[in-house]
């Protein structure tokens, strides 16, 4: 529900966001003051990210508990949906474009220069400048849907394996997930 929240206010953000070196910074100042409760809006979606980022760590820690990585399938694709969190967090807080974003950006894309042409293609140069947030703003909007789709391929992983008994009882009663939806 809560990353259902996240694409709900992002796209709401995203329909008043500019992404460019110059505006960005203004766009942001502009729905926090200026929209019909744009700062709840943009207030929401950047709680809702750590809220999100809380359950998911709850989430691995139960999945630990109950040695679900032994469901590769399950385990697999939880991984790539973190993953994908992750890379979505940073992109969103780049977007801002303040001095905290800019070089947050530059760091990582450093980082990632040992990768070739990774950087080029991600920043559309050499350097961190108007490509790379048009890059990021893409990205950031196309990202969750992704996640969402490897949500449901997650879901559909867990109750392919039974995950109505966590403790790994062996009962003949299994809840089946299809006629269920």
């Amino acid at each position: 529900i809560i990353f259902c929240i996240q694409i709900l206010t992002g796209v709401i953000l995203a329909s008043r966001f500019t992404p460019d070196i110059t505006y960005a910074y203004y766009s942001i100042t502009h729905i926090i003051r200026e929209l019909w409760s744009g700062w709840c809006f943009r207030y929401m979606h950047a709680t809702g990210a750590s809220l999100v980022f809380f359950l998911t760590y709850l989430h691995i820690l139960r999945g630990l508990n109950y040695s679900y990585l032994y469901l590769p399938l399950s385990w697999i694709s939880g991984l790539v949906i973190f993953a994908l969190f992750i890379v979505t967090a940073f992109i969103g807080y780049v977007l801002p474009w303040g001095q905290m974003s800019y070089w947050g950006a530059t760091v990582i894309t450093n980082l990632l220069s040992s990768i070739p042409l990774l950087v080029v293609w991600l920043c559309g140069g050499y350097t961190v400048s108007d490509p790379t947030i048009k890059r990021f703003f893409v990205l950031h909007f196309i990202l969750p849907f992704v996640a969402l789709c490897i949500v449901f391929i997650h879901i559909f992983f867990l109750h392919l394996h039974g995950s109505t008994n966590p403790l790994g009882y062996d009962t003949a009663f299994k809840i089946p997930f299809y006629p269920n939806l």
